[in-house]
Formats: C-alpha cells, structure tokens, sequence
C-alpha cells in the first residue's frame, strides 16, 4: 500500500515519521507486532476498509480508514477498499464515488477495490455447503416472530418448527428464493447453531433475505441478498484479510464470524474490535445526516456544517490536520466522546503552519485618512507566513480611504478596550500610525466613518521616536478592495450530544438555527482575486478560510474554517458577566 500523494505519506498516528519502536503503542497494533513475531499469517499484514455505499463518509470513518491503512503501511502490508454493498434499496453509485473521493483526499490509495457482490455466487455456493452440512436451514418465521422466538437476554429463545427441515428441503426451497418464486420477507434462510445461546447474536441467525430490488453493480440478478454478518467475514476470508478492524459494536458479533469460517474451513481473519470516533455538537450517523439532506435541513452531504469528510474539505480542513487528530486520539475498548474543540485544536495547528496570512474586512467601517496625499498609493510590504520564511513577502496597496472592522472603533470605549477610539493612535498592520479624530453618523446615530490623521514617519509600523502604541489592527484599501460573501458556521447543533431530546421529539430539535451566517460585503485585499477553490488563507486576527466552490469570477465565496483565539471576546465577556448585562 502507497500513501496517495508524498505529503499524505504518515500513517495512521501523529508519530508516523517516527521510527516504528518509537510511535505510540494501541493493542490492535499490539496484536499485529504479535502476529508477525510469531508468523500467524506469514508476516503478512492485509487489512480492508469496508464502507457501505448508503452515504457519505463522516469523521468517525476517518478515524478507520487512518488506523487500516496507516497499519498496512507501517508493517509493509495492503488494505483493500471493499464496498458492503448487500442492501440494494439504500445503496448508489454516488455514494461510491463520493467514498473513492474521500479515501484518496485523506492521503491514501488502497491496493485492491472490490465489493461485496463480487463474491454473491461465492457465499450462495458456500451457503448451499451449510445446508448440506446441517448447519443451515430455510425459515417461513415472518420478521416478528423471528424476534419473539429469539428469546431475550434473560431467557432463551426457541427452536423454529422449520429447524429441522431435510437437506432435501432446505436445498429445494433454498434454490426456489434464489429464482425468484417467493415474496420479499416470506423466507429467510437461517444459520443453525445455538437457540440457547447467551450471545444473542449465535441464535440462528439469519444469512439471507428475500429482496426483489435492482442492485447498483448486479441490477436483476439477484432477489436473495446475504446479510452483513454472513457476508462480512467470508469476503474478508476471500480477500485474506489478517486483521479486520471493526467498531466495538461488532464485538458480540465476533463469535458469529468465526462460526461461519471454522464451518467452511476457508482461510482464518481474524476481527478486532475498537471504539468509536464521537465528537461534542457531531452526529455520526449516516441514517440521520440523510434526514437532514433530503428534508434540506442543510444544502447537501458536503454542507460545510456537516461532519462528511467532503463538508470539512469545503470548509477547509485539511487531511494533515483529521489524520494527525486521528493519530492522537488513538484506539481503545472504550467508546467515549471527544471535545470538537480538540479536532479544532489540530486544524488550527496545521493551517498555521501552511495557510498564507492576508487581510480582510467582514464588517467594514470606512476609514479617510485626512492628511494623507489625495490620489497617493503606496505598496507597503506583508508577510506571507510567519511559520515559514520561505513563503516571502507581497505587496498590499494603502491609499487615503481605508476600510477597517466595525469592532476596531469605539465612539465611547470601555476599559481594557485599546483599539482605534477618539483621540486614540494605533498601529495599522504593515502601514502606519494613525490617530482617530472625528466621526460621521447616519440617520441612526451609527457611526459610518471614522477620520484619522497618519504619521508619516511610521511606515512599516514602528515609530523613530520609539513611541507604543497599544493595539496592531488590520485594513484593507477601499479603492482595491474585492467584494467577496463570507460564510461564517457555527456548530450544527445546540447540545453537546444531539441525540438527547424530550420525549416526542426528534433529534432535529436541538438543530441550532444560527449556524450559518452569511456577510455578504466583506472587503478583501486584491492579491485574493484569483484565490482557487479550496485555497485556505488566515485573514489575519479573524480565522481560516476557505475559497467555496460557489467561487464566480469577480465574486468570491468564502468559508470561515475555523476561527482564532480571540482575547479581546473573553475579557468583553467578563466585563458584560460583571455589570450584569
């Protein structure tokens, strides 16, 4: 297995450039140092990432396709993307192009695609070797009494009066669903192991179901579909799947596929199990991100505000930042929930590094500078990344009207508050000193322009007489700025965990009904005008942003990423806390 792209070359943790006795330690990595040493599999590593094509990826599958594929890589093995495809009704080819999308975004190309149907005529023979075996059997039990004959955890459930069906029988009526002569949920044809079983999961459970529907890949061929515990294991014995990496729910499950391989005798993966990814104000579930796209609750699965891994790339995050979070977080046998802030924390972190610094203005005041040069230009100099010299310098135009943000200027200013206010000087980013003198309002009583006067002398911001000042803030040229639509996102949702609702009420109650804000006359500087889709840049003292594909010639979209730290907004808070407002 090759990574993607040479920068997406790490695995699946944060050390991956580490050598391999040095990265952190899980216990399914663990297993696999073991398995080598003692040649279980012939110091042979292939793992698989086996989505279902009914939606798009989320951060949770990240999270799994980060830990197989950064396994394989690590012991020099492959991973395989196999499609789950065996529920035609939810599945489409979208869904499968959507899901090649993200794995090679995230920074990995996989050794093998395959699908579960590519093996249909494969489990069907293996299912009619059950049959002979006396090891499965056809059930006209509908849906509903299959469940009150399953018993319960307390109490065993109970043979079916078609468990002892012939071979004969089981093999004629088996064949008769295969062909099409029965109804969708008039048969099923069952595993025959343990009724009495303390795992649930062991009490014949059913193998395959009667489903007239066109599947995306086979159309008609087929109108008996495996279920997910009888198709799973067997496809990953076929593919010769060491390690099968599964979330802890399938943990009670793993009884079941090892019953399934020891009967057929076919090559022995082995299934391990850990927790599940789940993030603060996140849903994961794949059930519920279709509601919110079919009922538009959102503009689709790559809505910015979803947790799809195609909605975080067009919010701006970037693979470095979800495989390094990944890598942190690691694996264990206990599902828990993870602050969102911390996912924030390793976007923030690796933006900082990469993303160019420019200016821009979301709320703008405007700005005439009284004594400065009527019709005068100057090109000060700008940084284009601290983190990294090598990124150099650019030119930022500066003329008498500027444009600056609305919270830069107080009429009346609060303690603790240093930006520009009357009679106050204040250093604008690259340029010079400049000292508010009077106010314009509107009809409102709202100020609409500020005039300041410049000192000369400050270009690039320091003054010869060595004089402070208090406050650095940022500008963009009136006379050069673009007009651009800025998109600032919030958390989709208002609770922490947005399955907890009062009874009668769907999960869409707790949907927070600002999530979006859209300021639809930001000011840029002109070096953005040819910004390409998916660029991500730091408007210096407001966040990351992101270009947004709805991007036009002469009409830039952005999206906020991801927002700084903003001191200013915690002491504010402290002071309205205090005067009680």
């Amino acid at each position: 297995m090759s990574p993607a792209n040479s920068s997406s070359s790490n695995s699946n943790d944060a050390g991956a450039n580490s050598p391999p006795e040095s990265r952190p330690s899980n216990f399914i990595r663990d297993q696999v140092i073991k398995d080598l040493e003692t040649g279980k599999y012939d110091g042979q590593v292939q793992t698989r990432f086996p989505p279902e094509p009914n939606g798009y990826l989320h951060i949770g599958h990240a999270k799994s396709i980060c830990l197989n594929f950064g396994l394989a890589d690590e012991f020099g093995g492959k991973t395989n993307l196999r499609f789950d495809d065996t529920n035609p009704e939810k599945e489409e080819q979208e869904y499968v192009d959507s899901i090649m999308k993200d794995v090679r975004w995230l920074g990995f190309q996989w050794d093998g695609l395959s699908y579960a149907s590519d093996y249909f005529d494969r489990l069907y023979e293996w299912a009619i070797k059950l049959i002979n075996d006396g090891k499965a059997y056809v059930d006209d039990l509908s849906a509903e009494e299959i469940r009150k004959y399953r018993g319960t955890l307390t109490e065993p459930g109970k043979d079916s009066p078609h468990r002892n069906r012939s071979k004969e029988e089981n093999l004629d009526i088996f064949e008769r669903m295969r062909k099409g002569e029965f109804p969708d949920g008039s048969r099923v044809l069952r595993a025959k192991i343990d009724m009495a079983s303390p795992n649930l999961n062991m009490r014949d459970p059913v193998m395959y179901r009667i489903l007239h529907a066109e599947h995306h890949r086979t159309g008609g061929n087929w109108c008996i579909y495996p279920m997910y515990d009888y198709a799973h294991g067997q496809s990953d014995s076929i593919e010769r799947v060491t390690h099968s990496i599964c979330t802890l729910e399938f943990e009670d499950h793993r009884p079941l596929y090892n019953w399934f391989i020891q009967q057929l005798g076919i090559f022995p993966s082995q299934q391990m199990e850990f927790d599940r990814l789940a993030l603060t104000y996140t849903l994961l579930s794949k059930r519920k991100l279709l509601t919110l796209v079919q009922e538009k609750r959102v503009t689709g699965w790559d809505d910015p505000r979803m947790p799809t891994l195609s909605g975080i790339r067009r919010r701006g995050y970037t693979p470095e930042a979800i495989r390094n979070f990944c890598g942190a977080i690691g694996v264990s046998k206990t599902n828990g929930t993870l602050e969102l802030a911390m996912l924030e924390h390793f976007v923030r972190e690796d933006l900082n590094k990469r993303a160019p610094r420019v200016m821009a203005v979301l709320r703008p005041l405007k700005v005439v500078i009284d004594n400065y040069p009527e019709g005068q230009v100057d090109e000060v100099d700008a940084i284009n990344n601290p983190e990294d010299e090598s990124a150099g310098k650019r030119q930022v135009p500066f003329s008498k009207i500027l444009y600056i943000e609305q919270d830069d200027f107080r009429e009346d200013p609060p303690k603790q508050y240093y930006r520009l206010s009357p009679g106050r000087e204040v250093r604008l980013r690259y340029g010079y000193f400049i000292t508010a003198r009077s106010v314009e309002k509107n009809d409102r009583g709202e100020v609409v322009e500020v005039h300041c006067t410049y000192d000369a002398a400050t270009r690039g911001g320091n003054a010869p007489d060595g004089r402070k000042v208090k406050s650095t803030i940022h500008w963009v040229s009136a006379a050069h700025a673009l007009d651009a639509e800025v998109r600032i996102y919030d958390t989709l949702f208002t609770k922490e965990d947005p399955n907890q609702v009062e009874e009668g009420q769907e999960f869409t109650a707790n949907l927070n009904p600002i999530s979006l804000e859209v300021i639809a006359q930001a000011k840029l500087e002109p070096s953005l005008a040819n910004a390409p889709i998916e660029a991500r840049y730091q408007f210096e003292r407001l966040g990351y942003f992101c270009v947004d594909p709805d991007s036009r010639p002469g009409r830039l979209v952005f999206n906020r990423t991801v927002a700084l730290k903003d001191t200013w907004a915690k002491v504010e808070k402290k002071i309205e806390k205090k005067s009680g407002s």
